[in-house]
């Protein structure tokens, strides 16, 4: 039996999917970004042979996506991440309209057809604010692990104003309303109101539509979660593998080029043309 590969190059996380002709998860790697992009794209797909116990023969097609899809030296395809990402949230969630995208550098709000076609998109035009860099400078001067951060957050009765949009000054502003006095969860609240700010202000520009689905290692942010649904006022899908997503939609346009379905490979190429 052939299977096909998605390996997703974010900037701080490498991902790789496996999947079989039937569309289903056999094999997942997530490392962190801790070599070259050529290498630390290598080893997820090797570690996701390795977690489907199949040799590296047994793959018909690969598909690379991301920030640094480019650097899949053994890919057979480049796809952006944001077809990858339409994709794969509208095979997980059937009734996905809109995909929120929140990666290290860059969002991305992505409206979506009823079968993972990207209909329209917008990303952050501000450098890396409103992304999970914003979270990671919070993380930085509070001396606290990423997955503390939203559990705290949600104790806040009294979030302060984060007025920075630039991430290289939030720390600043941070440890400001710190050495004021403010209580650590008033000052996370207004962090993640601060992205979540931006990510509905992307939303309004696509469209905010039926049921979203939230990607990217932010998703797993309970706060982000919350403050996403309410001011958006619609269902938000959260997968347990929404680090996957990205690479998901690439291995199913492997899947489409493998297994001779190339029209929506061909459609995301015309797209990102």
């Amino acid at each position: 039996m052939k299977y096909v590969a998605g390996v997703d190059v974010g900037s701080t996380q490498t991902k790789a999917i496996i999947i079989d002709r039937n569309r289903t998860i056999v094999g997942r790697a997530l490392l962190d970004m801790e070599t070259s992009m050529v290498t630390i794209a290598q080893d997820a797909f090797l570690a996701a042979l390795k977690n489907a116990d199949l040799a590296e023969d047994q793959i018909e097609y690969v598909v690379a996506t991301g920030y640094g899809r480019y650097k899949v030296t053994f890919g057979n395809e480049q796809v952006t991440e944001i077809s990858c990402h339409a994709r794969g949230a509208v095979q997980l969630f059937p009734k996905t309209r809109m995909v929120i995208d929140i990666g290290g550098q860059d969002t991305k709000a992505i409206r979506v057809g009823p079968e993972g076609q990207v209909e329209d998109f917008t990303m952050n035009d501000k450098c890396a604010a409103g992304t999970g860099r914003f979270l990671g400078a919070a993380s930085y001067a509070l001396e606290m692990p990423l997955s503390e951060l939203g559990p705290l957050s949600l104790k806040s009765t009294n979030p302060v104003r984060i007025t920075t949009t630039c991430t290289v000054f939030a720390e600043s502003e941070i440890i400001s309303h710190l050495a004021k006095g403010c209580l650590p969860e008033d000052v996370l609240m207004g962090v993640h109101e601060a992205i979540t700010n931006r990510c509905v202000s992307l939303a309004r520009r696509v469209g905010i539509t039926s049921e979203a689905t939230f990607t990217g290692g932010v998703s797993r942010n309970i706060a982000m979660v919350k403050l996403l649904a309410q001011q958006l006022g619609i269902p938000i899908n959260v997968s347990p593998d929404a680090h996957f997503i990205g690479a998901l939609g690439a291995a199913l346009f492997a899947h489409d080029r493998a297994f001779g379905t190339a029209q929506q490979l061909a459609t995301a190429i015309a797209e990102e043309a």
